[in-house]
């Protein structure tokens, strides 16, 4: 028997528990592990009246005054991670290890936003440069977008909360925060545990809800940046509701790794077994293709397979698990009804296969056709295909083959391959030495294609938070005067 953990909304500076309620059934557990508190379309209208009033006051901390509650929230993070983990764990089925690093990750990206809340800066504008503006001086600086909402996803509701989370607040913004509905207990614990370090309320809201809440919050005229992580189908309905918002859209992959003949293939298998399947494979940057040069495709496949079996399937809570649950019985019953539809046209399952509820045993397939799903669509679950290549151009053209475009993973030592592949795949980023599944949190990252756009990490994100601001002094000059002589001159 669990203890079922409360997630609260936190509502105009109040922690709001009593009202209608949704629970979350481990995956793994069977049993309720967490209940969240449900907004309803009053509480969207109050959160974004506070919103409006508390950006204004959030907006007036200074810089270095960011950046100390974001490090204090970076120490702790590391002191609460095994807590934090065992959350994740109960409410997703994630491997104790996997969120571990996911904790650790937050961590950093803590810092990072501390850092580069301490660079937020601007500039003084070259105006004497043209004759018009001779005897002015104009200067800029990045003033807060106001109000923020972070619509996070539940593959990695931690991390991600942290990116929209700490980047926005680093700008200088107050943020409404709709965590997913499979991950409420985890995503209120990281809010609670910024308070604590500091974050002043006025800086944070907490909304629970489902999609016409999210429309709602969408729609407020009072927000005026959104950051959406999730399906593709969600973020245009997102998008719609929004109307003219800025928004940054981190949506659907279908990564692809290429394997050339050069390289070191058990490596290569080994990376790819431990990236295609972490957190059950449902990262949108988790290895979904591998793509083999023909004539070391069979070496590949046998090595790929032997170190995928040796991946241990089991309960979350185990220190030893490498594979737990996907997030909810569905899921894993679409990954499995994909693989027999692939068998079925005649591709190879070299291993697994099968689900027992929630749990899919990690799946290969051989050589599947290049239209079954498992290669088209995002599988977002625990499978990996392999189909082997001749020619590296064609490789890249089946890498591009998807209407999503990401990031993507390649295994050479060829530096004329890598220069073309960073050139010609229509990806985001590129992982060299690596699978798909690579992703430092001070780095940019985002796709392009149906794979959305702008760029996660907390520096491009201060971006997207901020606006740029002008100021311009009339007969006011840094720079001189024009020469009589040269007057009416450009």
């Amino acid at each position: 028997m669990y203890k079922s953990s409360q997630a609260s909304c936190l509502i105009a500076g109040k922690w709001i528990a009593d009202g209608p309620q949704a629970t979350r059934v481990g995956p793994w557990v069977r049993e309720v592990v967490s209940s969240a508190r449900q907004a309803d379309l009053e509480d969207v209208r109050i959160a974004c009246d506070y919103a409006r009033v508390a950006a204004k006051a959030v907006g007036r901390i200074a810089p270095a005054g960011r950046a100390v509650v974001l490090e204090r929230a970076a120490v702790l993070a590391l002191a609460r991670r095994e807590e934090l983990a065992r959350l994740l764990a109960l409410e997703l089925g994630k491997p104790l290890k996997d969120g571990l690093g996911e904790i650790d990750r937050v961590a950093d990206t803590f810092r990072v936003a501390a850092a580069e809340a301490r660079q937020i800066n601007g500039e003084v504008l070259p105006v004497a440069g043209w004759a018009r503006g001779v005897g002015n001086t104009a200067f800029t600086y990045r003033a807060p977008a106001g109000v923020a909402l972070a619509i996070t996803p539940f593959n990695a509701p931690a991390n991600l909360l942290a990116h929209k989370l700490a980047a926005s607040f680093a700008a200088g913004n107050t943020t409404i925060v709709k965590p997913p509905p499979q991950a409420p207990a985890a995503s209120t614990a990281l809010v609670e545990l910024m308070l604590e370090a500091g974050l002043p309320v006025e800086a944070v809201q907490v909304l629970h809800g489902g999609a016409d809440v999210g429309a709602k919050l969408c729609a407020a005229p009072e927000v005026a940046v959104i950051s959406f992580t999730g399906s593709v189908a969600t973020g245009a309905a997102v998008a719609r509701a929004a109307g003219a918002k800025r928004l940054v859209l981190e949506l659907g992959g279908n990564a692809a790794t290429l394997v050339c003949e050069d390289a070191d293939i058990g490596y290569a298998a080994r990376v790819c077994a431990r990236t295609g399947y972490s957190n059950s494979g449902q990262s949108c940057i988790s290895v979904q293709r591998v793509y083999v040069q023909r004539s070391r495709y069979d070496e590949f496949v046998e090595a790929f397979t032997r170190e995928v079996k040796l991946l241990v399937v089991g309960d979350p809570l185990d220190p030893a698990t490498d594979i737990g649950s996907m997030v909810d019985d569905d899921a894993a019953e679409r990954v499995v009804r994909w693989t027999a539809q692939a068998q079925a046209a005649g591709a190879t399952v070299t291993t697994g296969g099968r689900r027992d509820g929630a749990t899919v045993l990690p799946i290969v397939i051989a050589d599947p056709p290049a239209d079954a799903a498992v290669v088209t669509e995002e599988v977002f679950g625990a499978l990996v295909s392999v189909s082997p290549y001749d020619d590296f151009d064609d490789a890249i053209a089946m890498c591009n083959q998807s209407r999503y475009g990401l990031q993507a993973g390649l295994f050479t030592h060829d530096i004329r391959r890598i220069v073309a592949a960073w050139r010609d795949l229509e990806v985001g980023g590129l992982v060299v030495g690596g699978s798909s599944n690579f992703r430092l949190d001070h780095v940019p990252f985002g796709g392009v294609k149906e794979s959305g756009f702008g760029r996660e990490s907390p520096r491009y994100m201060i971006e997207d938070y901020t606006t740029v601001k002008t100021l311009m002094l009339r007969d006011i000059s840094l720079w001189g005067s024009m020469p009589e002589n040269l007057k009416g001159q450009q």
